[in-house]
């Protein structure tokens, strides 16, 4: 394999995103110049408090929310985990309901903390499966919820495959039910139309750094009327419901983050769905025994996600990593775990096959120029290996 002789290329936006220069500069001065705790009331003080306000409506008006509604967290993974945690416990305390309606391709951070509070509090955690493109039957949760629930807690968009859940739909049956519903929809902000009232979600996760942030911080949209109980006590921040400082330059960042990818997020989605759909043609086309995992319709824009028949994604990504090209092995969470994904098997790829799961996913500095070269290596890479496991046969 020859190494790369072109500047690389960056196709992990799933995973993480650079920092955009205007967000460090938004950032810098609350680390320099408006350095106080927003809860003290002098001069610093005020002025942290007045970045922090400001930087509260702004995130708020991109989805449709008030402002008192929006929790600031540390990411999305404590996102998921207040909201599931807050909720189930008030939402018991108050009904008696003790299930906890969810999926089985959900992140970790939903997965574990289901078996937690199984564990610890004695709640039902609920697993509706998915088909093979990775979708939620509407109709399985409606017979879910024919039993008391606490919450339902279903993501917008999957991080591995890329499918994009029925949420609004999904929302009415809950509405219906008088049950909360929570998503994860850390991969779906400035990918996908997020409008709480639209979607009827009572609790929404979001993690910065997957939209050009900063790492470390998050948010999490609790509507008013959701019961909860703060699961982070020890003061009064964020209205009771989050106790610790707020990091307010990294909270400033990610609505600065926010406001420039929504200024285009529509064009953006367009261009990226164009590149994204060559990608998934050529590949298919191009390589023996590939595969698309997740929707070919119902997808994010700027994912595509495959499984390669006999080969190992360890050895794919070490040839795109020599080529100049990042990708992933799936999930970021889970790269390297040497185990089936949870995703894959739940839509009924057999482990063998998902050992070779390769993701990638493009954002604003990716051309059709990037596309057709990552065609090219990768038909070089993957006829090198298949050539390989042939002799060794």
């Amino acid at each position: 394999m020859q190494p790369a002789t072109r500047d690389p290329i960056y196709l992990d936006h799933s995973a993480t995103t650079p920092v955009w220069p205007e967000v460090v500069d938004a950032m810098q001065e609350f680390f320099a110049d408006s350095y106080g705790n927003p809860s003290s009331i002098h001069a610093a003080g005020r002025s942290a408090y007045a970045g922090l306000q400001k930087a509260r409506s702004s995130i708020a008006a991109h989805i449709g929310a008030g402002p008192s509604e929006i929790i600031f967290t540390g990411c999305g993974t404590e996102g998921n985990n207040a909201a599931l945690r807050g909720i189930s416990l008030a939402r018991r305390a108050a009904t008696g309901a003790n299930r906890i309606v969810s999926t089985a391709i959900e992140h970790h951070a939903v997965l574990e903390t289901l078996e937690d509070l199984a564990e610890l509090h004695g709640f039902e955690p609920v697993l509706l499966p998915v088909d093979g493109l990775g979708r939620v039957a509407p109709s399985d949760l409606e017979e879910a919820l024919q039993e008391p629930t606490a919450l339902v807690s279903c993501m917008y968009a999957n991080n591995e495959v890329g499918t994009v859940q029925p949420l609004a739909e999904l929302g009415e049956i809950c509405e219906a039910a008088s049950v909360p519903l929570h998503t994860d929809a850390v991969q779906a902000l400035t990918r996908e139309p997020v409008s709480v009232d639209a979607l009827k979600v009572a609790a929404l996760s979001v993690s910065a750094h997957k939209f050009h942030g900063p790492k470390g911080v998050g948010f999490l949209y609790l509507r008013r009327s959701t019961p909860f109980r703060p699961y982070m006590t020890g003061g009064g921040h964020e209205g009771g419901r989050r106790a610790g400082t707020e990091n307010v330059p990294l909270i400033v960042g990610m609505a600065k983050a926010l406001d420039l990818c929504m200024a285009n997020a529509a064009d953006e989605a367009t261009r990226l769905q164009a590149l994204r759909d060559e990608l998934i043609t050529n590949l298919l086309e191009g390589i023996e025994g590939a595969h698309l995992t997740g929707s070919r319709q119902d997808r994010l824009s700027h994912h595509a996600s495959f499984v390669f028949d006999g080969l190992e994604a360890e050895s794919i990504l070490i040839g795109l990593d020599m080529a100049g090209i990042m990708a992933s092995s799936g999930s970021a969470c889970t790269s390297g775990a040497h185990q089936p994904s949870h995703v894959l098997s739940a839509m009924g790829i057999d482990p063998p096959a998902s050992y070779g799961a390769i993701r990638f996913s493009l954002g604003r500095d990716t051309s059709g120029t990037d596309v057709e070269y990552v065609v090219r290596q990768m038909q070089r890479i993957t006829q090198q290996l298949q050539a390989a496991q042939a002799f060794a046969m």
